[in-house]
């Protein structure tokens, strides 16, 4: 029977004896369900006296640690890449950083010495070196008659031919166009493209602890994996239009005749570099040839060998060396330094790349991936490898 919401039900007290004890309706429908009501259910597990939280029907699905957390993390994704596509917007969806300024350096008012930093490897852009960035601020100091000379700070291990030559023409053209002087000064390393691009300079000076020469051309390192594949059972099959198409394909061995061509790239390119040193610092071409055999010189040794001209402690000395070798007492000096800029959005994506790349424990297959496609690319660099 019913009474106030409650079920009456007859509970053993003892022997002949028998009670009526009211229940819940909660209580019956736990009792329902699992042949028992709260307070049997206390009794039982010895925690009578305590709190208990009983569900009426489907117990709710729990979110366990692992799928909160990957909640958090898609909800902080989510924010991120907001926040990125709003700077984008405001950045511009491409923001072309990669040009100089040219109006930062033609812009400039007041006689000056502009000084273009040459630093990191001399490519298209190595992160922090842009060879356009390099190019547009000697033509902005070349179409300003505020400028009054240039100085070289060159701290690079070398770089590609072609970027080498095109900034050592651009450094040309500024000497022939406006006839102010262009010094060098050598900072850690002034090696191989970074002594190419410089030496035309009328004064070369470098750092007491500067290491550059390694004058000559390397064309990479070239690799046969053919054993590796034969022992594997590995065949591979290139379809060219001639027998040196595919030249330096890493799967076949070099013939004797494609090492020959490869040879003959690297005889051009170093026989252009020695014009060029000896052209610059007035040197015969037989006795350049002598000590371009590829090796570095320290400060000293290069000063002896006359590829460069004074050897100073510090920066503000080459500096200060100009200003009165040149009669520029009084010149402000603007130093020309690119300056990568990543927008959020694109630091963001790559750090998401390297993360996800880490947790799929893919870095070394990658690495190995990369090394082989990169083994296919043969450019000739005015490169030293000891130091890149």
């Amino acid at each position: 029977m019913m009474d106030n919401g409650n079920f009456n039900e007859r509970k053993n007290l003892g022997e002949g004896s028998e009670q009526s004890t009211p229940i819940t309706a909660r209580d019956a429908w736990h009792k329902k369900l699992y042949g028992r009501c709260d307070a049997e259910a206390a009794e039982a597990s010895g925690t009578l006296g305590g709190s208990q939280t009983v569900y009426y029907g489907k117990t709710p699905r729990k979110w366990s640690g692992g799928k909160k957390a990957l909640l958090l993390f898609g909800c902080i994704l989510a924010g991120v890449l907001l926040l990125g596509c709003i700077t984008a917007a405001f950045r511009g969806v491409n923001p072309d950083h990669e040009r100089g300024d040219i109006s930062g350096a033609s812009g400039v008012r007041g006689s000056h010495i502009g000084v273009l930093y040459i630093e990191g490897t001399i490519s298209e852009d190595s992160g922090t070196y842009s060879h356009q960035y390099a190019l547009d601020a000697v033509d902005g100091m070349m179409n300003n008659k505020s400028n009054k000379a240039l100085m070289l700070f060159v701290n690079t291990p070398g770089g590609g031919v072609y970027e080498s030559d095109e900034l050592y023409l651009k450094i040309k053209e500024y000497q022939e166009y406006t006839e102010r002087p262009v010094y060098a000064y050598f900072a850690s390393q002034a090696t191989s493209g970074g002594y190419y691009v410089s030496s035309s300079a009328d004064k070369i000076i470098a750092n007491r602890n500067c290491w550059t020469g390694s004058i000559g051309v390397t064309i990479g390192t070239l690799y046969d994996i053919s054993g590796l594949l034969q022992k594997y059972g590995i065949k591979t099959e290139t379809i060219t239009s001639g027998a040196n198409k595919a030249m330096g394909d890493i799967t076949v061995p070099m013939s004797d005749q494609q090492r020959n061509i490869f040879q003959s790239l690297v005889d051009e390119s170093y026989d252009q570099f020695v014009s060029v040193v000896a052209q610059g610092r007035n040197l015969d071409t037989d006795y350049v040839k002598t000590i371009a055999d590829g090796r570095i010189y320290t400060a000293k040794q290069a000063e002896s060998n006359k590829l460069i001209d004074d050897i100073v402690g510090t920066y503000d000395e080459a500096v200060e060396e100009m200003i009165y070798d040149c009669g520029l007492v009084g010149c402000d000096v603007y130093e020309f330094r690119y300056q990568p800029q990543q927008s959020l959005f694109s630091g963001f994506v790559e750090s998401v790349d390297k993360f996800t790349e880490a947790l799929s424990g893919n870095s070394d297959i990658n690495a190995i991936t990369d090394f082989l496609n990169d083994s296919n690319q043969l450019p000739l660099q005015y490169m030293c490898e000891e130091i890149k």
